[in-house]
């Protein structure tokens, strides 16, 4: 017999499984910064070979695949699948963070600065602006579900589409606009696309100190999504209220039309 699809009890074992990836990823880092920086991390990086970037590059590959792997099977249509996938994302970048502080006591404080990520290219900002994105990110996926289950399918219009794909772009932009810019003051972008073969780009990068953070862009990212996403629950909640309601049979007033 098929048991009955719970999206609580599978948003609990998503939860279980993103939690255990967010403390893989940070005993990775914690080995690695034993390596590399044994007497804290800061900035400018220590220098890595490239067969190393390129395997941190196919690590966070990988991270993203499995994520997206464990997503597809929890959800049972492509709005669950995508709900679980930000979910899970979300929840693995925040104990990520969490774990490390447990594990080596830091970061010190929400706005140290960290890489983020490396592809397309270096992601770096203050760690809060990860976790905020991240939390957004779980509203949304919360507000998915919850919708999917009461058979309340969330209709994403052209507006809410450019509030969530605006917001995207510019955080996205916030996180890459210090790094891009220090880039571009040494090298063209013909050179930084052939980077794995240019010694000089890599070289430079190596030299990355955090300066300024963007925060116009993400202040402005952050308000475009979730106002995409209070759009989103209001027309929902409107939809709801156009819709007429059904007969409760466990009305006593409630009477079965007589066939005629």
């Amino acid at each position: 017999m098929q048991r009955e699809y719970s999206w609580k009890r599978t948003l609990l074992w998503v939860s279980f499984y993103s939690i255990a990836m967010g403390f893989l990823e940070s005993a990775v880092v914690v080995y690695l910064r034993r390596i590399y920086y044994p007497y804290g991390f800061d900035f400018p990086l220590v220098s890595m070979d490239v067969a190393g970037v390129i395997t941190e590059i196919t690590r966070e590959l990988a991270t993203m695949i499995m994520l997206l792997s464990v997503s597809i099977l929890s959800g049972n249509n492509g709005r669950q699948r995508f709900a679980y996938f930000l979910y899970s994302f979300a929840l693995w970048d925040i104990f990520y963070y969490v774990f490390l502080y447990f594990l080596i006591d830091w970061p010190s404080s929400l706005m140290t600065w960290d890489i983020l990520f490396l592809i397309p290219v270096s992601w770096a900002g203050p760690i809060i602006t990860p976790v905020i994105v991240s939390f957004t990110m779980i509203a949304l996926a919360l507000l998915i579900l919850i919708s999917d289950t009461k058979n309340r399918r969330l209709h994403f219009n052209f507006i809410i589409w450019c509030f969530f794909v605006m917001g995207s772009l510019l955080l996205f932009l916030s996180f890459i606009w210090d790094y891009s810019n220090y880039l571009l003051e040494y090298h063209n972008i013909k050179e930084l696309l052939h980077f794995w073969d240019n010694r000089a780009v890599y070289e430079t990068a190596n030299n990355f100190i955090p300066n300024k953070f963007n925060w116009f862009l993400f202040m402005s990212g952050e308000i475009l999504f979730v106002t995409g996403i209070v759009f989103l629950a209001f027309r929902r909640n409107s939809e709801e209220k156009q819709t007429p309601s059904q007969p409760n049979k466990e009305n006593p007033y409630y009477h079965t039309p007589l066939n005629t």
